[in-house]
């Protein structure tokens, strides 16, 4: 495991799966580790042979190219999460990784750091050359055993892909109506009646999946995700226009199939992305913005992101995230405002 530091932050990162496995925010007198790690990880416990190399190490945050799929003896979410990655720099709040593998042909460089008196991880993934579209998101895995209250940068709508994550009463549920589309999240259909999707929970066990279509005309993409009981707010930063899904994945004891066996509860994975092919063949490329990222055999392209966790003890749910100047804005419902440094720029 690799470890960064600098002033009220550190993570720890594997090289095996590219896992930002925590990261832990010092502010004021709180510790804030934010991220979800599946029951099984760090045990002793014999998981099947065959599962995808991410499902081993499940947790913490990485990155997926592409997003969602498993295609061509690729597993699910693409070699950035289920291969090893050479660190080429490190320094003490800086590091540069190259994947072993290729994407589509393209050699893929990540960059994770730190800043001093920054409550957030910067991630940068560059893809040099390949060819063709593939969908792209950064995957965190936030931890929610008591319960959150969800909030995002303006949505044009709320979908759900086609089918169901389990539609099999002998290995799952899901809640969610499959497909169904909402402009209100917060009455969302559901398999008896309607739900709110801006709390966790919202069904006793279940998993599910939903996607949050950016609006247009505002630059700043966000999710706040606050936990009342433990005081503190998890905060996911983006340009909108770039990655313009907000994509929820609600893992609440829906599987009863190993490794789950009923046992992976309170866990939000917040997946921020261009990867329209989760909503269908039938809608894929008819969204506005990019659904996917294209690569370019002879260039670059980037992706940018940022995760970040600060004290909340109001425990109100976010009103709206703004920046200026090097400085993050956070409103709460109550009216609570909290200033803090970032670079989103």
């Amino acid at each position: 495991m690799t470890t960064l530091a600098a002033d009220g932050i550190s993570l720890s990162f594997d090289v095996r799966t590219g896992l930002i496995e925590r990261f832990t925010v010092i502010d004021g007198t709180e510790q804030i580790s934010p991220l979800n790690r599946a029951p099984w990880v760090g045990t002793d416990e014999a998981l099947a042979d065959g599962l995808a190399p991410h499902m081993y190490t499940l947790g913490g945050d990485f990155f997926c190219a592409p997003f969602g799929q498993e295609t061509d003896g690729v597993p699910l979410h693409g070699w950035p999460a289920n291969s090893h990655w050479s660190i080429l720099e490190q320094s003490s709040n800086h590091l540069a990784a190259r994947l072993d593998k290729t994407v589509n042909g393209a050699q893929l460089i990540k960059e994770l750091w730190l800043c001093p008196g920054h409550p957030f991880v910067y991630q940068r993934h560059r893809f040099i050359g390949g060819t063709g579209r593939v969908p792209v998101a950064n995957h965190a895995n936030v931890a929610l055993p008591n319960g959150g209250l969800i909030r995002t940068s303006a949505k044009q709508a709320w979908m759900t892909p086609p089918q169901p994550l389990e539609d099999d009463p002998k290995r799952g549920r899901s809640g969610l109506a499959y497909p169904a589309r909402c402009t209100d999240p917060t009455a969302f259909t559901s398999v008896d009646g309607t739900t709110d999707l801006t709390r966790y929970p919202w069904f006793p066990r279940h998993e599910d999946f939903v996607i949050g279509v950016e609006a247009p005309g505002h630059t700043l993409g966000w999710t706040a995700v606050t936990r009342p009981t433990e005081g503190d707010l998890f905060l996911s930063v983006r340009c909108a226009a770039a990655l313009p899904f907000t994509m929820l994945w609600h893992s609440n004891g829906g599987r009863d199939y190993a490794p789950w066996s009923g046992r992976h509860f309170g866990c939000l994975g917040v997946e921020e992305g261009a990867a329209d092919h989760v909503l269908g063949p039938e809608r894929e490329g008819s969204l506005p913005g990019p659904g996917a990222l294209q690569l370019t055999r002879d260039g670059s392209v980037e992706v940018l992101h940022a995760i970040g966790a600060i004290s909340w003890p109001s425990g109100s749910a976010v009103k709206s995230v703004d920046y200026s100047k090097g400085v993050l804005t956070v409103t709460g419902d109550c009216g609570v405002r909290r200033r803090v440094r970032g670079l989103f720029e």
